[in-house]
């Protein structure tokens, strides 16, 4: 019979998981809190968590407006940077020669620094949102063509052959077999992808914002240092770190328990 005693909830793996970078943080916070007293560090340098917590407190409204024009410039690039970098994905799969074509293009834009080239970009599009769109999806974009070309060239040999054997088309390897054996590395992907979208869409809006595009949290951080309100350069921060792990836990939440199916075909080799 098998043992049905339940687990305590505290000593669960995601209970775990969440517990440990808690304590940490909260003893890097507490540490943080006692230098900054200790060694009387003005706040025009380093302010402490209380103090940043106040500026953030302040200027709450402004600032929750500038995280949401932010989120939506990420998530409209992560998409794009879905739809375009899957659509991508598929073509060197199917054609070895666009493959050595492409590529070297694809690397080029994703080594070129998003710093050199958004400038330009905002140049050229003229509606501002929309270039800070078009530098977030650049950056964002390599990874899911990267992983998926990878996952869907990852098929087993054997299960290849199996389908060759049974004169399966070309369509029917690619929706039976190679997209199921990509899933795990375009879940991979999603994960390096969301944080991508949301530094491109924060350096974009670096370079945007000196030109008086006030409208995200790069353009707070630098009315705030052009100020020196240290405090609320932090509380911007803050905002941005904390957006970037909401987006990083989803993607894993996502990525849980999709891992690609075994194919039954195989599973009918191996009897």
């Amino acid at each position: 019979m098998k043992n049905t005693t339940a687990t305590p909830w505290i000593q669960h793996p995601r209970f775990l998981k969440i517990l440990y970078p808690t304590l940490v943080a909260v003893a890097m916070v507490l540490l943080w809190q006692g230098a900054v007293s200790y060694f009387r560090i003005p706040a025009f340098l380093v302010p402490s968590p209380l103090v940043m917590l106040e500026s953030l407190w302040t200027h709450l409204t402004p600032l929750l407006l500038a995280l949401l024009f932010t989120l939506k410039i990420t998530l409209i690039s992560f998409l794009l940077s879905i739809v375009i970098g899957a659509a991508v994905a598929f073509i060197p799969v199917q054609n070895r020669f666009v493959e050595t074509a492409l590529f070297p293009y694809i690397v080029f834009l994703q080594v070129t620094p998003i710093v050199a080239i958004a400038p330009l970009i905002i140049i050229w599009v003229k509606d501002a949102t929309l270039s800070l769109v078009v530098c977030a999806t650049l950056m964002a974009v390599f990874p899911i063509i990267s992983n998926t070309t990878q996952g869907l060239r990852s098929v087993s040999p054997g299960l290849l052959s199996y389908f060759r054997l049974n004169h399966a088309s070309r369509w029917q390897t690619l929706v039976r077999l190679r997209i199921p054996s990509a899933l795990p590395y375009f879940f991979g992907a999603l994960r390096i992808s969301s944080g991508l979208s949301l530094i491109g869409a924060v350096v974009a809006e670096f370079v945007a914002g000196t030109g008086g595009t006030n409208t995200g949290l790069a353009y707070q951080i630098l009315q705030a240092g052009y100020q020196l309100d240290i405090p609320l350069m932090f509380a911007a921060l803050l905002l941005i770190s904390l957006a970037g792990i909401a987006l990083f836990g989803v993607m894993s939440w996502s990525r849980a328990g999709r891992s690609a199916p075994r194919h039954e075909s195989e599973a009918v080799q191996s009897h």
